[in-house]
């Protein structure tokens, strides 16, 4: 679970480069971005999720 959780969060980082690259371009595709941006949202809904599985509960 912790690899799958490196690996998840170096490929978010990964958009955030790509995306700010994109983003430099003059004209860039609006698409692309929309669609690395849902990407880079699904992937920190699955960290969140890998991430609670991995931290004990605590009872408050």
């Amino acid at each position: 679970m912790k690899r799958r959780l490196s690996e998840l969060k170096t490929e978010h980082r990964d958009l955030d480069d790509v995306i700010a690259r994109l983003l430099e371009k003059a004209p860039f595709d609006q698409l692309q971005l929309q669609r690395l941006k849902k990407r880079k949202l699904m992937l920190k809904d699955e960290i969140s999720r890998v991430e609670s599985r991995l931290l004990p509960d605590i009872i408050a």
